[in-house]
């Protein structure tokens, strides 16, 4: 199921090509080997678009045991652990055919996006990118609209020009470990800091990272680079 442009949520066919009064969620499949950027990009998917069903893989190998069932759009990483993305993108529309395939990646270099594409890929998008550009193509691409060709913009976060806001050591520490899942309480045993303290610098740093919960700071943060 698709976003509607009017902001209703159309019905969608029934794979055996009937019609139903019951509404099927969208099934994107997320193919990407890093477990945080996968929790962040789902939550992302999930806020933006009624109903959506995000199945995750974290290889080819792995998204290819799936079972064959209907699939509205492939979101695949180019850094893959065995079989690369890029290699992958063929096996992928032998699986789902016509099914539109987007591939990310934190290499942003026109010779990656002109081999994605070349290998059939729909659309190239730039890990760098904020979430709503993300967002944006893949709503797009759900009601079968056109997207910009070389759809990469190699913004980051919390900046214009792909800068990484700048944070201070403590925030950098901080962050570090919420990217990792751990609690305020957790985070101030493990830094000496009140859970007072901590709660104010996750705060700031929602705030840097232009981002409004910890699940999308630590996709973020992960995506910029600013924690490993």
């Amino acid at each position: 199921m698709s976003l509607a442009e009017n902001g209703q949520t159309p019905q969608r066919p029934r794979p055996d090509g009937a019609h139903s009064g019951a509404m099927l969620p969208t099934r994107i499949l997320l193919i990407d080997d890093h477990a945080l950027f996968r929790a962040g990009l789902r939550m992302v998917l999930a806020t933006g678009i009624p109903d959506v069903q995000v199945l995750e893989a974290a290889s080819l190998e792995e998204a290819m045991r799936l079972p064959a069932e209907p699939i509205a759009l492939v979101l695949l990483d180019v850094q893959l652990q065995g079989l690369n993305g890029l290699e992958g993108i063929a096996l992928v529309h032998r699986k789902w055919p016509g099914v539109p395939v987007v591939v990310l990646s934190s290499q942003a270099e026109a010779p990656t996006v002109q081999q994605a594409l070349a290998r059939g890929a729909t659309a190239f998008v730039s890990k760098a990118d904020p979430p709503e550009h993300i967002l944006s193509m893949v709503s797009k691409l759900l009601l079968g609209l056109p997207v910009a060709t070389l759809a990469y913009g190699g913004m980051g976060a919390g900046s214009e020009g792909g800068v990484p806001p700048r944070l201070t050591p403590r925030q950098c520490e901080v962050l570090n470990l919420v990217s990792q899942g751990l609690s305020n309480k957790l985070i101030g045993r493990r830094l000496d800091l009140s859970e007072n303290t901590v709660r104010g610098h996750v705060q700031a740093l929602l705030a840097a990272l232009q981002v409004s919960s910890r699940s999308e700071a630590g996709f973020v943060a992960r995506r910029s680079g600013l924690v490993d």
